[in-house]
């Protein structure tokens, strides 16, 4: 028999069997059980009804979305595969119909299985016409779940190869899916889990990357190129403009606006007018990440977002877990930011020290109460260099300068205000010393406690070895203060007024190093340096932690802002936090949003520290205490009542300070993040006012509320009259006041008096004063005073203690 024959005989039988299998095929569309078991024992099954027909759409990966705090302003996006889901509603009828033009002629008339078309996909690929597809978007749905639903790479594999057992598979489950499904149902998972090339998935995702529009807002020609790119969305690149690639895809999109008037979808005036549109596409790439935020300014807030999202093992028991719920859950999440106290704290920065310069300047801003951060801005850019050609400059620390490594300006993706990946933060200086403040009003010292603060004071603590700090001829740490006009006598208000070193080492020593830094702990500031965080734990290190109260502590902004924040609501402490909603695809919130709160000091402790934090910003104490500012200018321009610290380290290494009301407190550190150790002129110039004109920015139009008053338990104690012993000799003076319950002290300078030479002028504190407070004698050089013999006046003629150097400043 001639070859030509054999063949022609070879593709007749062909022909037939497959006829014959199709005939199987329709038999088994209504009786799949029975009728299919041949089709099944060919594809290589025992039998048909031993085919699995369970089949579960699986969650497919969906974006995840962080928004400001008014709900709307889109932050950033996370992804591993760009999509979202929409529901059918709002797919516009046009994109329904084309992919039921291109892809399934029959989708509303078959059960899973388009008998015909199988049929019609038989003759004409064994003919050789064109290679033609039976399967229907219900078996391509099944193919894509059985796919995103694998756990073993071969399930992937088996899900796409091409056997007749893998088309039976498909054809029992398709049957058994449109059981349980609507067709609608069915459309609209297809429609939001196929893909569409260049990363999108989903015609949602589709629609925004090559349109820019929504996908109920598609058009016939546009509906139509989308529809056309699932066949191949490499192969169909409408991007490719200098290719092959923007032809093909013309062509097809043409080929898919003739099917959807062959099925009825559209007219042939539609058709024609759809088919000479041209075709113009955006590739609008959507953000991905932190790096890439829709607001570069907020990238560092973007990334507190990102890594508390990673330590919270609500989201699953690894890093991995977390990461990919992250990436595909389709949460949508409510952050805390709010855009006008972080544009004004951007704005602020920017004005004092623009980007591009090796110091930073860092604000952070958080709510009392709740913990939420509402800002996060410093002068640089979040994002990596190029390390092709980088732009940031070799770093200044010399270190690693030798090593080679740059500087974190302009560019970094270092959490300078936040910490954590080696950033453990900066010297905060005189801010600490509301730590030693607030542990004293714990141990009972209220803030009328007075004593005598020298110039230099010689401490029980040991000076670092080699340093200049030591008492002269000894080892001993003798701190002194910004100027020689700062000692004389003190309470709580002045001292932090005018943040006075020698009335706070002493009362750090009073109350015991180990519980300054215990308060230090509860109210917000984290040891993120090992060997601090080795000290901070075990009290028989803390309590010889002697320089603790001057800030010696690495501590962030945001850690700063935060341990202020605790006293602005009454001693509640809050861990900061950067979400206030999380709802996940289904919409339901969930409770990882709550702010996590604890009572971390009493309030009435916490009530009267702020009233004394609010002499150093130039505000008036309840009591009216308040002598001498280190940043007067604040409370004029917040206009609203205020209370906070400036802080200075020694060299000027860092600069810092925290101004808040009663639903604010933002903190700023100046300093250099690439070598914190080393000594630059920082400047409160610069600091101070992006700090107190963020807070001001934030306030406006906000009613002014009053700090809390404290009571007069913590603010005077147990007050006991002062004897009078003015004009008496200095030792009975001595034994008269020692006898009453107060310790004593003798002012070495003369003062004018009435009174005889070397006799007592007056007091310091006159009237009443805490038991077991210091009580300071003046002593008289014999000359006639103009206010008299026990006018209790300082020498330089204002009240008890003050000096002509209690006047605006900024330092501290």
């Amino acid at each position: 028999m001639p070859k030509s024959r054999r063949r022609g005989l070879t593709k007749a039988g062909t022909l037939l069997t497959c006829a014959l299998l199709a005939g199987v095929v329709v038999a088994g569309a209504a009786f799949p059980a029975v009728a299919m078991s041949g089709l099944a024992a060919k594809a290589g099954a025992d039998s048909f009804q031993d085919l699995p027909t369970e089949l579960t759409v699986p969650q497919v990966p969906e974006v995840t979305q962080v928004f400001a705090a008014d709900n709307k302003t889109l932050l950033a996006r996370f992804y591993d595969e760009n999509r979202q889901d929409v529901g059918l509603a709002d797919i516009a009828p046009a994109m329904r119909n084309a992919m039921i033009g291109a892809e399934d002629h029959a989708f509303y008339r078959h059960n899973g299985v388009d008998v015909k078309g199988f049929v019609r996909a038989i003759v004409s690929n064994f003919t050789g016409n064109s290679r033609q597809g039976a399967s229907t978007l219900t078996m391509q749905l099944v193919r894509m779940s059985i796919t995103y639903g694998a756990t073993d790479p071969n399930d992937v594999v088996a899900a796409s190869e091409d056997t007749n057992a893998r088309k039976l598979r498909e054809m029992r489950q398709a049957a058994a899916l449109e059981n349980k499904l609507g067709k609608d149902e069915i459309l609209e998972r297809y429609l939001n889990m196929a893909p569409f090339g260049h990363g999108t998935y989903g015609v949602a995702a589709a629609s925004r990357f090559y349109f820019g529009k929504e996908p109920k807002d598609l058009t016939v020609p546009e509906a139509a190129m989308i529809a056309g790119l699932v066949k191949s969305p490499s192969y169909y690149d409408a991007l490719d403009t200098e290719g092959p690639g923007y032809d093909r895809t013309v062509q097809r999109r043409n080929w898919v606006i003739e099917q959807m008037k062959e099925i009825g979808a559209i007219t042939e005036a539609e058709q024609a007018a759809a088919l000479a549109t041209p075709l113009k596409v955006k590739g609008q790439r959507p953000t991905n990440g932190c790096t890439s935020s829709l607001h570069n300014d907020w990238g560092f807030f973007c990334d507190a977002f990102y890594r508390w999202w990673m330590d919270q093992e609500a989201f699953g028991a690894t890093s991995y877990d977390r990461e990919r719920r992250l990436k595909g859950g389709g949460y949508r999440i409510v952050s805390t930011l709010d855009p006008v106290v972080q544009q004004a704290a951007y704005k602020n920065v920017q004005q004092y020290l623009p980007t591009g310069r090796k110091d930073a300047l860092m604000v952070a801003a958080v709510e009392p109460g709740t913990g939420r951060i509402r800002a996060l801005a410093t002068n640089r850019t979040f994002g990596l260099d190029d390390p092709t050609k980088p732009k940031n400059p070799i770093s200044s620390n010399p270190k690693q300068a030798d090593a080679g490594l740059r500087a974190s300006y302009p560019r970094t993706t270092n959490p300078l205000l936040t910490g954590g990946g080696g950033v453990h933060g900066y010297q905060a200086g005189s801010t600490f010393k509301m730590f030693t403040m607030v542990a004293a009003l714990e141990q009972g010292y209220p803030l009328s406690l007075s004593y005598n603060a020298p110039n230099r004071y010689p401490s029980k603590y040991t000076a670092a070895a080699g340093t200049e700090s030591a008492c002269p001829g000894t080892e001993r740490w003798c701190p002194s203060n910004d100027n020689e006009g700062m000692a004389g006598m003190h309470d709580m208000w002045s001292a932090f007024g005018r943040s006075v070193n020698t009335y706070f080492v002493p009362l750090e020593e009073r109350v015991g190093a180990a519980k300054v830094v215990d308060a230090a702990q509860r109210l917000g500031i984290r040891f993120r340096e090992p060997g601090e965080a080795a000290v901070a734990a075990d009290p028989a290190q803390a309590d010889g932690w002697g320089s603790f109260t001057l800030g010696v502590s690495a501590a962030t902004p945001l850690d700063l802002a935060n341990s202020y924040a605790t006293l602005a609501a009454d001693g509640r402490h809050c861990e900061p936090i950067p979400v206030q909603e999380v709802k996940d695809r289904a919409g339901t919130e969930l409770d990882i949003a709550k702010p996590r709160c604890d009572k971390a000091v009493d309030p009435e402790v916490a009530r009267a520290a702020v009233d004394a934090a609010r002499c150093p910003v130039g505000d008036q104490s309840a009591y009216g205490r308040c002598r001498g500012a280190t940043e007067a200018d604040a409370r004029r321009v917040v206009g609203h009542p205020v209370a906070g610290k400036t802080g200075t380290t020694d060299s000027d290494r860092t600069a810092s300070l925290v101004a808040m009301t009663t639903t604010l407190s933002v903190a700023g550190i100046m300093a250099n993040p690439d070598w914190p150790e080393t000594t630059t002129d920082m400047d409160h110039d610069k600091v101070n006012p992006a700090v107190y004109e963020t807070l001001a920015d934030a306030m406006k139009g906000k009613p002014k509320k009053n700090f809390p008053k404290p009571t007069e338990k913590l603010v005077y104690g147990d007050q006991r009259s002062v004897p009078s012993v003015t004009c008496r000799p200095v030792d009975e003076a001595s034994t008269t006041l020692r006898n009453a319950g107060f310790k004593v002290e003798v002012d070495p300078n003369r003062v004018a008096s009435n009174c005889p030479a070397g006799a007592v002028a007056g007091t310091d504190p006159s009237g009443r004063t805490v038991a077991g407070g210091v009580v300071m004698l003046r002593v008289s050089n014999g000359q006639a005073a103009a206010d008299g013999p026990g006018s209790g006046r300082s020498p330089g003629g204002g009240a008890a203690g003050e000096t002509p150097a209690d006047r605006p400043g900024r330092r501290g």
